[in-house]
């Protein structure tokens, strides 16, 4: 699973989801690229699933390039447990996604087999998202 070997605060705040992505919102490697439509966070246990539907899809051929990172950790308070005594521990890392970030970028296979491969990654993850191609996004 995708976590960061350090940061900056061990807990920090929630913070809010506003606007758009202005980075990361071009395909920059591959050839066909799954991009949010909507906001939201990614589990790292989400990107990790939907990285091995794809590379299952291509059969291991062609190159997935994963523009995401879960750097920021949320907490969670166990179960039946009464308010107070501070902030819970950490329970799961997530990436912030904006609309319009690529999320994933595919290229080396036919263009609909990686449709298809990104069609069963877009199943896994909590977002709306598109598929766009890299004519199409210049």
């Amino acid at each position: 699973m995708l976590s960061p070997k350090k940061v900056k605060w061990r807990k920090p705040q929630t913070g809010r989801m506003k606007g758009q992505a202005y980075r990361g919102n071009t395909i920059t490697y591959g050839e066909i690229a799954l991009q949010a439509t909507e906001c939201g966070y990614i589990t790292n246990r989400q990107i990790e699933a939907a990285r091995i539907a794809m590379t299952r899809k291509i059969k291991r051929g062609g190159q997935v390039w994963i523009k995401i990172f879960p750097d920021k950790p949320l907490t969670k308070k166990p179960a039946e447990v009464r308010q107070g005594k501070g902030k819970g521990p950490v329970d799961k890392w997530v990436a912030v996604v904006k609309p319009g970030r690529v999320l994933f970028e595919i290229a080396g296979v036919e263009v609909d087999l990686m449709k298809e491969a990104l069609m069963l990654a877009k199943y896994k993850l909590p977002i709306k998202t598109k598929i766009i191609l890299k004519e199409t996004a210049e």
